[in-house]
């Protein structure tokens, strides 16, 4: 049996995390088997890559941005992702492809078609069956970043970048969204947390239900 692979993407502080983990223990309380994952960081050779990719301290040159990050996907494709999906289980990633067209194709201004070629080598040709892009207005996102300091020791490398690279990344999500209406939904992440976990479950569910 195959299984279900669900992307969450989304800008700084439009709590994609948050809501990946309140999913899979709803799945798993019905009895679901769930492997919850992310990008970059979801195998140990990611996690190490992680560490270098997001510190604010690292000064890390775009197109070695762009390639570490295709990197981890491959490890993450390869040694979690298709091995939990021919295993029948639902895989829930906190980002995927659809990021590195956001933050490094609108973010960084790599050319579409060099982005689309690294995606491509990367995932080996696997996309997810739905994905669920958080939206949030970049005021929003800067606020909730803000709440956010006070509680971690620092912020990572993407997240510091200006307001005009995130809005960049934002306009690129929804074109996203909008150009593949059958694979993603954008859920509307300026509520509460069960405000927005609510309309997850409204929309995954019965996806899942509907692919068993």
């Amino acid at each position: 049996m195959t299984g279900v692979f669900i992307t969450f993407e989304g800008i700084d502080g439009s709590g994609k995390s948050t809501q990946l983990r309140m999913l899979a223990s709803e799945l798993r309380l019905r009895g679901r088997e769930v492997v919850a994952t992310r990008e970059p960081g979801g195998t140990p050779l990611g996690g190490r890559l992680r560490d270098l990719l997001l510190d604010a301290e690292e000064q890390v040159d775009p197109l070695a941005e762009l390639l570490i990050f295709a990197a981890d996907r491959a490890q993450h494709v390869r040694g979690l992702v298709r091995p939990a999906l021919d295993s029948g289980h639902v895989v829930l990633s906190d980002r995927y492809a659809d990021a590195t067209v956001a933050y490094q194709g609108a973010g960084r201004g790599f050319p579409d078609e060099l982005i689309a070629e690294v995606v491509a080598l990367a995932t080996g040709g696997l996309m997810p069956s739905l994905t669920l892009i958080f939206d949030l207005t970049i005021e929003e996102s800067r606020r909730r970043a803000q709440q956010r300091q006070h509680s971690r020791a620092q912020q990572d490398r993407l997240d510091a970048e200006d307001a005009a690279f995130h809005t960049r990344v934002r306009d690129a999500y929804l074109k996203i969204a909008a150009a593949d209406p059958e694979r993603v939904r954008v859920v509307d992440a300026g509520g509460s947390v069960e405000e927005t976990h609510s309309q997850v479950v409204r929309l995954v569910m019965p996806f899942i239900e509907a692919r068993n």
